[in-house]
């Protein structure tokens, strides 16, 4: 699909899905909020979150002639971001409900706010709650962990931000409330919790099927141990594509701008299912 194809696809998804939720605005407004959302969309999916070269692009093709300033832009993507999430949840509903969707991968990756030499003039968050560890890695970071909830295909239907330093389980419950009545879950032994998984299987009859450690109280099978590996191995790939979004270094203002940009690769990562 070409691009300027793409985009106007995307446009007319997000259009209807506000419609359809029943949002309504200004009309004295010359440019939409379908069209400052799409305009979002566009920079995390062509220009790593590069608003003013979104903006430029979207003037230049004529797909929004009208197209607001950066600064009047920044400000009204500020004000509707949480119609970005319900689009986003919107999508996430559909593959869940009518595409029958049964099994889900669970992971976290971390995304710093800056290098670990500029903690000390990080502006955007303060406190070591946000300096974390990734074991894979073997390295220290300041900043986000994303929580990610991706269908067996590595579609991403729910996310949670917790601080750096916030150990993975915390976020389960949070993420895996909402999916079907028998629904499989897959995760890393960075989630174990036996009372969540005892709960969740005699409320709602949820299965989380966590890799377990050598020394776990309930041990995998062999068969078991493969596929849970084979699983995971998804939701690794989705984590890659949405890092391939990123630039090298975020650039935000605010925090709240740092988090609508993660908001928006996410997204996207959802979005080049469909399209």
């Amino acid at each position: 699909m070409l691009m300027k194809d793409k985009v106007i696809s995307i446009f007319c998804l997000v259009d209807d899905i506000l419609q359809g939720i029943g949002h309504e605005e200004d009309k004295r407004r010359k440019v939409s909020d379908s069209e400052v959302l799409t305009t979002a969309l566009v920079s995390a999916m062509y220009f790593s979150g590069n608003h003013h070269h979104a903006i430029q692009f979207m003037k230049a093709t004529h797909l929004v002639p009208k197209m607001l300033d950066t600064s009047r832009f920044s400000r009204r993507i500020h004000q509707v971001w949480q119609l970005l999430y319900e689009v986003f949840l919107t999508l996430s509903n559909y593959l869940k409900e009518f595409c029958c969707e049964m099994r889900y991968i669970m992971d976290s990756f971390p995304v710093a706010v800056c290098d670990n030499m500029r903690i000390d003039r990080c502006k955007l968050v303060k406190g070591k709650k946000w300096r974390g560890y990734t074991a894979s890695m073997r390295r220290y970071f300041y900043g986000v962990k994303v929580q990610l909830l991706v269908t067996a295909e590595g579609i991403p239907i729910q996310f949670h931000f917790t601080p750096g330093r916030t150990a993975d389980v915390k976020g389960l419950d949070k993420l895996v409330r909402e999916l079907n009545p028998e629904a499989k879950v897959y995760a890393d032994s960075a989630y174990t919790d036996y009372k969540i998984e005892d709960s969740l299987k005699a409320e709602k009859s949820l299965l989380l099927k966590i890799q377990r450690k050598g020394n776990s109280k309930r041990p995998d099978s062999k068969q078991e141990t493969r596929e849970k590996l084979s699983m995971r191995k998804r939701v690794e790939t989705t984590i890659s594509d949405i890092k391939k979004l990123f630039p090298k270094t975020i650039h935000a203002v605010t925090f709240n701008g740092f988090l609508l940009k993660l908001i928006c690769f996410i997204c996207v990562e959802q979005l080049n299912h469909f399209f």
